[in-house]
């Protein structure tokens, strides 16, 4: 356990000048353990989907910083498995160590579904999410709508 009489003065110095600025521009004080959450806002573009396992679509724009453009979506199962209907566990993978692992159910017909997240790696740790799918069949573009949180991983 370290001992205040044994940080260096200038780390104090820099440790009480970022309270003092986190408070007067209304930042707020959040633990590092404290669960983050919100809404989730996010639209993908299928153009390189081939129905088949190992497809996938990418990200064009999310409301959550850690899903940024660029990121894949990969599907692991194919289309049509049952019929009509997309059913696939799916990689969001937004490179090396940073993935996410769910689950996504879409009926072809409506292009309705839902996505769900169950947790993830690197910056990813502890993310849980559950979207409304909805395809848009004239621009092609799919939005997802929902929840996601990221809960504090158990002490190691």
């Amino acid at each position: 356990m370290t001992k205040l009489t044994n940080i260096a003065p200038r780390g104090l110095v820099a440790g009480f000048a970022t309270l003092i600025l986190s408070l007067t521009m209304g930042a707020a004080w959040v633990s590092a353990d404290s669960p983050r959450n919100g809404q989730l806002h996010l639209i993908k573009e299928c153009s390189q989907y081939n129905f088949q396992p190992g497809g996938f679509c990418t990200v064009t724009s999310s409301s959550l910083d850690a899903i940024a453009g660029g990121t894949k979506v990969f599907y692991d199962q194919a289309f049509g498995i049952p019929a009509g209907m997309l059913d696939s566990n799916v990689l969001l993978y937004a490179g090396v160590g940073n993935f996410a692992v769910g689950r996504c159910t879409v009926e072809a017909s409506t292009g309705l579904g839902i996505c769900t997240f169950s947790d993830g790696k690197g910056q990813f740790a502890g993310f849980t999410a559950r979207v409304d799918v909805r395809i848009d069949f004239l621009t092609g573009l799919t939005h997802w709508d929902g929840t996601f949180s990221f809960s504090p991983l158990p002490p190691r």
